[in-house]
C-alpha cells in the first residue's frame, strides 16, 4: 500500500523506531526528504518553495489539517516563500512509521497544490 494512503496509528512510549534499513527503504518513496538530527531526535525534513507568503500560508494550513485528521503533528516554519516541514514522534523521541506516512501525506498535498496553481 502507498504509504499516502495509510493512516497513522496510536503511538505509545514503547511503540518502535523505525530500523535504519526501514528509513532507507520508505525514503525512496520520498524524494528530498532527509533525516536531520535536532537536540539528539532524529526527525523527517523538507523544504517546500513557493512564489509567495500566502502560497507558503496555505500550503501549511492544508498540512496542519492532514495532521489534525491523523493525530500526527509536524513542526512548520513558514518564511515568505517556503516551508520547512519536519515530522517525528515526541513519544518515542525518533521516527516511527507514521511520520513517514505523514511525510508522505505532504507529498501528495504538494503535488495537488502545484497541480491547482497551473490549472
Amino acid at each position: 500500500m502507498e504509504l499516502a494512503q495509510q493512516k497513522c496509528e496510536p503511538c505509545r512510549a514503547d511503540s518502535p523506531h523505525v530500523t535504519r534499513d526501514e528509513v532507507t527503504e520508505l525514503l525512496k518513496e520520498l524524494p528530498g526528504w532527509q533525516i536531520v538530527e535536532v537536540d539528539g531526535v532524529h526527525r523527517l525534513e523538507k523544504m517546500y518553495f513557493f512564489p509567495d507568503w500566502q502560497q507558503a500560508m496555505d500550503f501549511a494550513r492544508e498540512v496542519g489539517e492532514a495532521a489534525e485528521e491523523q493525530e500526527h503533528h509536524p513542526q512548520l516554519v513558514i518564511e515568505w516563500g517556503r516551508v520547512r516541514v519536519q515530522w517525528w514522534t515526541h513519544t518515542i523521541r525518533g521516527l516511527h512509521r507514521n511520520d513517514f506516512v505523514m511525510a508522505a501525506k505532504t507529498e501528495q498535498i504538494a503535488l495537488e497544490y502545484s497541480a491547482a496553481r497551473k490549472a
